[in-house]
């Protein structure tokens, strides 16, 4: 009796949540949630983006989950992804913090505060950690630098520009390691028709550019550090190629990529130069992980340790 007296009080509620979060509408496919929460459950995980890559995998490359009331959209491919052009009008918003708390711990995440500092940090951490996994691609980026500058005994901008595999290591760090994994969320001004689905005004908008970068059909062998794919090709992140968007595209793409690009660039080289690169004492290139921080920036879990010895 009292099981049922409990399920005439919350079928009502169901109800009304059902109706009230999709009212009819056709919307793109995703993970069933329960009412009131929606899918605020599923997403208690130490990697977003990867979970979500997963989820992409059974409901599709255009995902629709709820937090709560607020409606979410996962964008997970290439293809998909040009809705950053096709409907940039419509995306072209940005959230309030307040709709953020869940992903990105009551906004204090770094893809809300200094951006163009700690990323930059956080990519250069990644970067020496998967040359020190590949040291092949280490030996081959220090020997077209220590080539090119010489006795000059430091790198600079024009030197960047000649230095081909160097720029091709970086985009594939970027393919790999973007430090926005889930870029900054964007929020839709008003509704919009994207693949025959209905997409409602002020839904949020997470294009996954971690998942998008490994994606098996615009990559060959994906998960593999190879910045060779790279020469030879006109392929860049400045939000033409939509296989490669660390920075995001259209009007919300992030205005301080060129300098991010740079900088990133002109560190490596020069610590690339400078200095050979060694494992602490005890420790082996597989003891090297590649685990990250939960949060909407990408952050190594566990600190990288490294020993450096001068060059010249």
């Amino acid at each position: 009796m009292l099981l049922l007296l409990v399920f005439l009080m919350v079928l009502p509620l169901f109800l009304l949540w059902k109706h009230r979060v999709n009212g009819g509408k056709l919307l793109p496919p995703g993970p069933p949630g329960l009412p009131l929460i929606g899918n605020l459950h599923q997403l208690e995980r130490s990697a977003t983006h990867r979970y979500l890559w997963h989820l992409s995998k059974q409901y599709g490359p255009l995902m629709f989950l709820r937090l709560g009331f607020e409606p979410i959209l996962v964008v997970s491919s290439p293809r998909t992804a040009e809705v950053m052009k096709t409907h940039d009008p419509e995306f072209s918003s940005r959230p309030s913090l307040l709709a953020l708390q869940k992903l990105s711990y009551n906004g204090l995440d770094l893809a809300f505060a200094s951006y163009g500092t700690d990323t930059v940090t956080a990519t250069m951490v990644w970067t020496m950690t998967a040359l020190m996994k590949n040291p092949r691609v280490m030996k081959k980026a220090q020997k077209e630098v220590r080539t090119l500058v010489g006795e000059k005994c430091f790198v600079d901008e024009d030197d960047i520009q000649k230095l081909t595999y160097m720029k091709a290591l970086v985009k594939e760090i970027m393919r790999l390691y973007p430090a926005a994994p889930l870029l900054i969320p964007r929020e839709t001004l008003q509704k919009c028709n994207i693949d025959g689905y209905e997409i409602p005004s002020k839904t949020l908008v997470f294009v996954n550019a971690w998942a998008i970068g490994r994606d098996p059909e615009s990559w060959e062998n994906p998960e593999e550090f190879m910045p060779e794919r790279f020469l030879g090709t006109c392929i860049d992140f400045k939000g033409q190629d939509y296989k490669l968007i660390p920075f995001g595209a259209g009007r919300r793409i992030w205005p301080g990529m060129n300098l991010g690009a740079v900088t990133v660039e002109l560190a490596l080289a020069n610590l690339l130069y400078s200095f050979d690169w060694e494992m602490p004492a005890g420790m082996k290139m597989e003891d090297i992980d590649t685990d990250a921080k939960p949060g909407l920036t990408m952050t190594k879990k566990n600190d990288l340790y490294l020993v450096a010895r001068n060059y010249i």
